[in-house]
């Protein structure tokens, strides 16, 4: 199998860190060489994260490079916007349409752009916008509409749900599994 590559992009303190571990664990299940990066970014204080997950038969670097992603998945709109030119022609994005103000926004340096989701569109990517916040919020708790995300994106693997469920089991702690299933539940069914 081809290396297939994942960038996961957000603000920090968004649960990209779990996403990318959930993914890990789902992807070593199924029998894949799987590398995942570090979180980079200013992950401790709002600031852009980005995460790479890259599987197949033999994974030599967790590294994805312009052009290369296959998915993106993006916890906030304008990162998804700002991650684009990594994805690769025929490239999925799976996006909340939540907005949080980067700092130029916040000091009125600059604007939030407007029509995001139909300007991604325009450059020929694949764009599957969704409101994770809500349905995160519907599932008892706005923290987990990280797994709203990982829930959506699963619809675009061939992979059964039980192994999702299997690996939600092992990475989420007892106490919220019943919250972050239901949250996936709502990101994969909406």
């Amino acid at each position: 199998m081809d290396t297939k590559n994942i960038m996961i992009v957000g603000v920090g303190g968004q649960g990209s860190l779990l996403a990318s571990k959930l993914l890990g664990h789902l992807l070593l299940g199924r029998g894949y060489d799987v590398k995942v990066s570090e979180v980079h970014g200013m992950s401790q204080r709002g600031g852009s994260v980005v995460t790479y997950v890259r599987y197949g038969d033999k994974v030599a670097s967790p590294v994805i490079d312009k052009g290369e992603a296959d998915y993106i998945v993006s916890f906030e709109l304008l990162e998804a916007a700002r991650w684009l030119e990594y994805l690769k022609p025929g490239g999925q994005v799976v996006t909340s349409t939540q907005r949080i103000d980067p700092m130029p926004v916040i000091t009125g340096a600059a604007a939030y752009p407007e029509d995001l989701v139909e300007k991604m569109k325009a450059t020929g990517a694949q764009v599957d916008a969704l409101d994770c916040l809500a349905l995160a919020e519907r599932a008892g708790s706005a923290k987990a509409t990280n797994l709203v995300l990982m829930g959506r994106l699963s619809r675009y693997f061939d992979l059964p749900e039980d192994a999702w469920q299997r690996s939600l089991e092992a990475m989420v702690p007892p106490q919220f599994l019943e919250l972050n299933q239901k949250a996936f539940a709502l990101g994969r069914s909406a």
